[in-house]
């Protein structure tokens, strides 16, 4: 004989359980990005108004290049992880399987690119 309840039947099977997950990993982007963004425009525009020489090897130095890549990875990651919400909301089946792929794909071809252009700079 079975002597559940009903809120034990139901116990496990709602939500994913990852949304205080989620939630906290874009807090963590979002304060990462409050620190970033500002430094990132400070650092860039240090960079502006030189000859090609000189932004190349402005930019060939450690501390524009890391906050440059920094922001660059945090952003992007962070615009990946809004799409995927608002693919979560507004499409099922697999038309939202096969957008979250294209979406991760187009987030991570963007930080590669950027990085290899990084690395191509400061080399």
């Amino acid at each position: 004989m079975n002597f559940l309840t009903d809120r034990k039947r139901a116990h496990g099977t709602g939500a994913s359980g990852k949304g205080t997950e989620h939630h906290w990993h874009m807090m963590i982007n979002s304060s990462l990005l409050v620190v970033l963004v500002p430094l990132f425009v400070l650092t860039f525009g240090f960079g502006l108004g030189g000859t090609h020489e000189e932004v190349l090897a402005y930019f060939g130095k450690p501390f524009p290049a890391i906050i440059s890549a920094l922001t660059l990875i945090v952003g992007i990651i962070h615009i990946k992880n809004e799409a995927q919400d608002a693919i979560e909301d507004y499409m099922h089946g697999v038309a939202e399987k096969l957008t979250y792929i294209a979406a991760g794909a187009v987030c991570y071809t963007i930080i590669a690119v950027g990085l290899f252009a990084l690395i191509k700079l400061a080399l």
